[in-house]
């Protein structure tokens, strides 16, 4: 990287470092870029002078500052490119009708400079080796562009309202050319330093004692307790939520139809002439039938019990013989 010329900012030589980047060597300075400014000046009042000293036009010429360079150390377009016809180099608007211009624009990669303008500022983009560098005066240090990265860079400066031209001739020979031509630089080498200083073996001494301060708590009860408590907290919270079904009723006992059909039984039983066991059966099986019927056990003791009684009066009655009418 520092086979590479580049000129930081100082002051507003912006167009002196923007030249001597683009040649890379220090070719040009502010005296000799003030020295083509205050030319122009007395070209242009030489030419305003032809129409008469006296005339207002030329009063307001006197009496504005210069175009072409001013005690700041800015200068004009006209300025750049008639130091840049010294070494036969032509500076085309990007935007222009030229047919070079159009063959620029559609495959960019393919010139070997540009100059860029906004806001009094100038900087140069130039092709070293096979590849491309923005040399502003206000980064640091040479910026590696991509090909692809070139065409956006220079549609995003379009869109930001700058003026940029296109360099058009052959650039001088220049030692960076020769070396990133054999040795082209990788792109690490242009990563910016982060903001804050890493510090990987502290960071990781701090996180070995956070480690073991978290191991030592959790080996103490009450600390193993709460963390138990909070890991069943978790996994309860990540079951799925199940909606509480309704119970299901216990279906209704028709408990007066139970009570007939065991009347109905042991009416049966007891009109059939069984004895009195048949009774005690019936009444043991419907006492334990279901829990249900058990609820009206009393209802059917009661029918049983009169049953029983209307067959002791028929047994008590004496028996017809033969012999009696």
């Amino acid at each position: 990287m520092d086979v590479i010329f580049h000129e930081k900012q100082q002051g507003s030589l912006c167009a002196q470092h923007c030249l001597n980047a683009l040649l890379q060597g220090p070719y040009f300075t502010a005296v000799d870029l003030a020295t083509i400014g205050h030319r122009f000046d007395e070209e242009e009042r030489a030419r305003m002078a032809e129409a008469g000293v006296s005339s207002d036009e030329y009063n307001r010429f006197l009496q504005e500052p210069s175009s072409n360079v001013d005690d700041s150390g800015y200068f004009s377009v006209q300025v750049i490119s008639e130091a840049l016809s010294v070494w036969g180099l032509e500076l085309i608007p990007y935007n222009s009708s030229d047919p070079r211009a159009a063959v620029a624009r559609q495959c960019p990669m393919n010139e070997n400079a540009f100059i860029c303008h906004y806001r009094d500022h100038w900087f140069s983009i130039r092709k070293l080796g096979r590849q491309w560098f923005n040399l502003n005066s206000i980064l640091s240090g040479p910026e590696l562009l991509s090909d692809t990265y070139l065409s956006l860079f220079l549609a995003q400066l379009q869109t930001d309202k700058y003026s940029i031209f296109i360099v058009v001739g052959d650039l001088p020979s220049c030692e960076a050319d020769k070396v990133l031509a054999l040795a082209p630089l990788s792109p690490r080498h242009f990563r910016k330093a982060p903001t804050k200083k890493q510090e990987p073996e502290e960071d990781d001494e701090q996180l070995k004692a956070a480690l073991a301060m978290s191991w030592k708590e959790m080996e103490e009860g009450d600390d193993q307790e709460a963390l138990n408590k909070a890991i069943l907290q978790s996994l309860q919270s990540s079951q799925p939520i199940i909606e509480p079904q309704p119970v299901a009723r216990a279906p209704q006992v028709n408990f007066n139809a139970a009570v007939d059909d065991d009347l109905r039984r042991a009416i049966s039983l007891s009109l059939g002439g069984d004895q009195e066991e048949s009774c005690s059966s019936t009444a043991a099986e419907a006492s334990t039938s279901s829990a249900a019927e058990a609820s009206t056990s009393s209802a059917i003791t009661d029918s049983i019990e009169f049953i029983r009684q209307r067959r002791l009066l028929r047994l008590e009655q004496p028996t017809a013989s033969p012999n009696n009418p």
